[in-house]
């Protein structure tokens, strides 16, 4: 059987070495990191994540400041909102919770923050550094990625064969950026890819991030190989008629007896995306004063 990866509990060590590095920069360089939220509208999960970054921020030591908008806020409001946030030198990080309402389109409000305060990584200036290997802010998720790999395999990747599943730009492009920075041969799979399950087994490190339900069975999977399932996927439940579940892009139960090490749906993946939105505030913070 796998050797389950524990997101929740990894997820706990990065918050508390935030928190320390936090402590270390207000001592040593009179340095509080300032994360913005911007929430527009009433979205009952968006309201849950939004909270939930706030709490941990604060828990950090971190400033911590919320803008919860009405639904009919327009984009221009928004967009000047953005432009405040960018201005000040007291906020490092800004952070607009998608989905946004209908009438605002999502890719304007991106462009408009400040590529060195894009803790999503979302910018186009982002994925070009990410791109051309300089500094910048990488998109939390695959950060997180990456670094539970390296907790299974160690730090050096060298040489490792990756396969990643999905091509989108908050997960699948930067992934596989982060993976060939460090130096592992990889391969982005997607829906046009001929015979998909036979390129996933060549992987040494399998990433799913495609958004179909447990999509990749245990014959996609190479015996002892490091899969990393970043889907979130609501199904209908058997044991629970009517009501949901979440299972993720890997049908986990038979995949576990085939791979080395794999992330459950829920507590993989999705605790150290928080846990990365902290982590890049302090390093634009650092990058802001010009710190290693």
């Amino acid at each position: 059987m796998a050797r389950l990866i524990d997101g929740k509990a990894f997820g706990e060590t990065v918050r508390e070495k935030v928190a320390a590095e936090v402590a270390r920069l207000k001592a040593e360089h009179n340095l509080t990191p300032g994360l913005a939220v911007v929430l527009v509208g009433e979205d009952p999960a968006s309201q849950v994540y939004v909270r939930n970054k706030g709490e941990q921020t604060e828990a950090a030591g971190m400033l911590s400041v919320t803008h919860r908008l009405p639904a009919e806020t327009s984009q221009a409001a928004l967009l000047k909102l953005v432009a405040e946030l960018n201005a000040d030198k007291d906020i490092h990080g800004i952070l607009v919770q998608f989905p946004v309402p209908d009438h605002i389109d999502q890719g304007d409000v991106i462009a408009a923050i400040n590529p060195d305060k894009d803790v999503d990584g979302l910018t186009v200036l982002s994925a070009g550094r990410l791109a051309s290997g300089l500094p910048g802010l990488v998109p939390c998720t695959p950060t997180g990625c990456v670094m539970l790999i390296k907790d299974v395999m160690g730090d050096n990747l060298s040489g490792k064969r990756a396969v990643v599943i999905g091509r989108s730009n908050l997960v699948g492009k930067p992934v596989a950026q982060l993976l060939l920075a460090e130096n592992c041969t990889v391969t982005i799979a997607h829906s046009k890819t001929t015979d998909l399950p036979a390129v996933c087994r060549e992987a040494d490190i399998l990433v799913a991030a495609v958004g179909r339900p447990e999509m990749v069975k245990a014959d996609w999977i190479k015996p002892g190989a490091v899969v990393i399932d970043v889907g979130m996927n609501r199904v209908p439940s058997i044991k629970n008629p009517g009501k949901t579940r979440l299972v993720g892009d890997v049908a986990f139960d038979e995949c576990e007896k085939v791979a080395g090490a794999i992330t459950p749906v829920p507590g993989g993946v999705g605790p150290m995306t928080v846990a990365c939105l902290l982590y890049n505030t302090v390093t634009a913070a650092k990058l802001s004063a010009g710190l290693a």
